[in-house]
């Protein structure tokens, strides 16, 4: 059965964010948060992804590029993750472990290539 609210520290962790910024979000009204029968802090999963939508909409990065994970590959503590764009382009992209099984990515699935370099190389 799928659940309907986090704790306060799961919420933080799906969100990426500290508990602290999660409390003072609920105090500035920045989250909506809710209170249990033992006045612990819970967040609404729905809440949760409002929020996860809003902080990917703001990203400083400019070179989003939507795609379609073509294959995922974790060996040991690392993951090669190739996600095709528009055209023949793909980009490849090293993450750890925990970050692919965070994001369940799986070949087939939307996902986007966000790109924030502070130097390119060319080589010719």
């Amino acid at each position: 059965m799928p659940r309907d609210y986090y704790t306060g520290a799961e919420a933080a962790r799906a969100l990426g964010i500290s508990l602290d910024t999660l409390r003072r979000w609920d105090k500035s009204g920045k989250l909506r948060a809710q209170r249990d029968d033992a006045n612990r802090r819970i967040v609404a999963v729905s809440e949760v992804e409002r929020l996860r939508v809003t902080r990917s909409e703001h990203l400083s990065a400019r070179n989003k590029l939507v795609g379609v994970v073509r294959s995922v590959e974790v060996e040991g503590l690392l993951a090669q993750v190739v996600i095709d764009v528009a055209g023949p382009t793909s980009f490849v992209a090293i993450v750890t472990r925990d970050a692919v099984s965070d994001l369940g990515l799986e070949p087939g699935d939307a996902a986007s290539a966000v790109v924030k370099a502070t130097s390119v190389m060319l080589e010719r």
